[in-house]
């Protein structure tokens, strides 16, 4: 107790000692804990945990990483989409410049990472991690924060702590220039496929389809707004469905560029043509976008741009160097191809135009 007294007294932080102590267990183990060894009893680690997040316990690194060695984790909740690639090459990029490797990690397509993810993390600690459309829980930040490991989220699934450092982009005014795209050009009756429900940005880029209807003084009509998953299959079953109805929607617009593909592959079977019948537009601005027949209008995200900057962060906090700003949220910018038009005389949905039109 008087050896606490004095250090609290001369302002010190809490040692690994001092938490062995209070836990009531060796130093060894403390320090097994900390680097994430399996041969540590639950309820001890969970105790040692527990002593840890309490005194707010935070490894001191005695130099900064150096020049080529150590890695980056990247987590991803799910793996294999062009998307993923594209922030992939932002990274290795960014990583490569600094010397420093990537390894991937593969969530399943869940937005939380598991127990067993983390422990491999301790075991093989990263100079620091960047997780894509993920968060770590209140306890997860802790333990990478106990052993000096930074962690920067790309495209947040969700709002995250003011104290995590996030890179996105502003994907609702992505919804909002795509909606007003279709209503420049004549459409009324628009459709939104948009992502998970659960996911802050697929929320945000319906908001924006939302105030650009709203904007024009168009109603949102709740059964043209349809929720699927970033997939080729979702947009695939919801452009059929849409596409199928009497009331068809003159444009749909799909929340990422693999959901059009999706889009224009029902219009092909249910025998339409696009941009004619029905104008398509997608979000990304993928490679694959400008190759598609026709070639997609969509959205540009600046995916490896968001990539690069997450990397350069983490290494930025890894130094020990603040980051100038813990929130950054790039441009999107629409890019016009080949697979939006003025409805045409007679397509679904052109009587409420005709009506808007001077005569």
């Amino acid at each position: 107790m008087a050896q606490q007294t004095s250090d609290t007294r001369r302002g010190g932080a809490p040692t690994i000692a001092q938490i062995a102590r209070e836990v009531g267990v060796s130093v060894p183990t403390v320090s097994k804990v900390l680097n994430g060894r399996s041969d540590v009893a639950p309820s001890t680690r969970a105790r040692v945990e527990e002593a840890l997040s309490r005194h707010r316990y935070r490894r001191r690194r005695v130099a900064p990483p150096t020049p080529g060695v150590g890695l980056v984790d990247l987590v991803f909740h799910r793996l294999g989409s062009t998307w993923s690639m594209e922030i992939i090459r932002g990274v290795e990029q960014a990583a490569a410049a600094a010397r420093t490797s990537v390894i991937l990690s593969e969530l399943s397509g869940e937005h939380r990472p598991p127990r067993t993810w983390l422990e491999t993390t301790l075991a093989r600690p990263p100079v620091g991690v960047l997780l894509v459309a993920s968060q770590l829980t209140p306890a997860q930040q802790s333990m990478l924060s106990s052993r000096a490991i930074p962690f920067v989220v790309i495209d947040t699934d969700g709002e995250p702590p003011a104290d995590v450092p996030t890179v996105g982009s502003d994907n609702w005014n992505g919804g909002l220039a795509a909606t007003r795209h279709l209503l420049e050009l004549g459409h009324r009756r628009i459709a939104v496929i948009s992502g998970p429900a659960d996911m802050l940005c697929s929320r945000a880029r319906v908001d924006g389809y939302r105030s650009a209807l709203a904007e024009a003084g168009v109603d949102v009509e709740t059964d043209l707004v349809r929720t699927g998953n970033f997939e080729v299959e979702s947009g695939y079953s919801e452009g059929l469905r849409l596409l199928s109805r009497a009331d068809r929607p003159t444009g749909v617009f799909a929340g990422s560029d693999m959901q059009a593909l999706g889009v224009l592959r029902a219009a092909r079977e249910l025998g339409l043509h696009v941009p004619d019948d029905v104008s398509v537009i997608g979000y990304d601005d993928l490679p694959i976008a400008q190759w598609a027949g026709p070639p997609i209008t969509t959205v540009r995200q600046p995916l490896a741009q968001m990539g690069s900057i997450a990397t350069r962060m983490v290494l930025d906090l890894a130094a020990g160097d603040a980051p100038i700003m813990r929130r950054v949220n790039l441009a999107t910018e629409l890019v016009v191809r080949e697979s939006t038009a003025p409805p045409r005389r007679g397509s679904a949905g052109l009587a409420e135009v005709a009506r808007d039109s001077p005569r």
